[in-house]
């Protein structure tokens, strides 16, 4: 408990009962303001004396150097409507929310970034072990890397739809409406037979990849992701994100660096517009000359 344990309360009851917001913004915003709420009491601030000076300074001691312009812009916001209702109930004057200016954000600032490829083919060479776990892992860190697959493509993938002799791959991507054929790539090819020959157990299930342990039931999208942010953690690789959009993002990445277009890159990973695929021209990259032993063939 604190001083402005009753203030917050009484806020929540607000945003849940008169409001009707989610329990998910309301269990957010009542963190960040039950943060600023606690500052005021450490630092001796009364609500009711509270001056635009001292919100800047909240800013100025919490913020610089620890939090992110969103970071900020959503405490600014997330602020200036608690202050708001502050002032109506007489917590507070009405011009200290006023006072709080929220930080202009810009399209795609908030843009994840992808590993660098050489971090790609550590994750590559760190699964490349005869465990069962990175043999099925490894399979799936290529469909990530090398065709851009998202994580929910992965976990639905069948194995009809691998070619093993055309040796092709047929995908339902979410976004096109035919599904397109891509060539299935040596590297591909020989991880996912040796998962399916040697580590995949029999079942009645037609999607490629099982959970390692009774029931053996299909991988979920979620447990994509876990297959991915395991390599990240273990190998220490610094990236906004760490799941299998941060693969496929850097699949783009290195297509962009190598001089495929926008549409090609499109193509590749099943985008409908173009104007998904350009995010990727915005990503300041070094140039990735070497790609390894991947060779994509033509693009569908």
């Amino acid at each position: 408990m604190f001083q402005y344990q009753s203030q917050l309360d009484q806020y929540v009851t607000w945003m849940r009962n008169e409001r009707g917001f989610t329990p998910s913004t309301v269990e957010q915003w009542s963190r960040m303001i039950g943060r600023f709420l606690r500052w005021c009491d450490q630092t001796n601030r009364q609500l009711r004396d509270l001056q635009p000076e001292d919100v800047d300074a909240y800013f100025v001691t919490q913020a610089t150097g620890r939090w992110s312009r969103v970071s900020v812009a959503n405490t600014a916001s997330t602020l200036r409507g608690f202050l708001r209702y502050a002032a109506k109930q007489g917590m507070c004057t009405d011009r200290i929310a006023a006072s709080i200016c929220r930080p202009r954000l810009y399209q795609q600032e908030s843009l994840p970034y992808a590993p660098d490829w050489f971090d790609v083919r550590r994750m590559l060479a760190d699964a490349e072990t005869d465990n069962p776990r990175d043999i099925r892992d490894r399979a799936i860190l290529l469909l990530l890397a090398v065709y851009g697959m998202r994580s929910g493509e992965v976990a639905a993938l069948r194995l009809d739809q691998i070619d093993w002799q055309g040796r092709t791959l047929r995908l339902f991507r979410l976004q096109p409406r035919q599904p397109p054929i891509y060539p299935l790539v040596s590297s591909a090819a020989e991880a996912l037979a040796r998962y399916v020959d040697t580590v995949r157990p029999p079942s009645s299930c037609s999607e490629v990849f099982l959970c390692m342990h009774a029931p053996r039931r299909p991988l979920k999208a979620g447990s994509i992701y876990d297959v991915a942010n395991r390599r990240f953690v273990a190998l220490g690789i610094d990236a906004a994100h760490r799941g299998g959009h941060a693969l496929r993002h850097a699949c783009a990445s290195r297509l962009l660096a190598e001089g495929l277009s926008i549409k090609e890159i499109g193509d590749h990973l099943g985008h409908r517009s173009a104007a998904s695929t350009s995010i990727y021209a915005k990503v300041n990259m070094q140039a990735l000359r070497e790609v390894g032993a991947f060779d994509l063939g033509g693009l569908q």
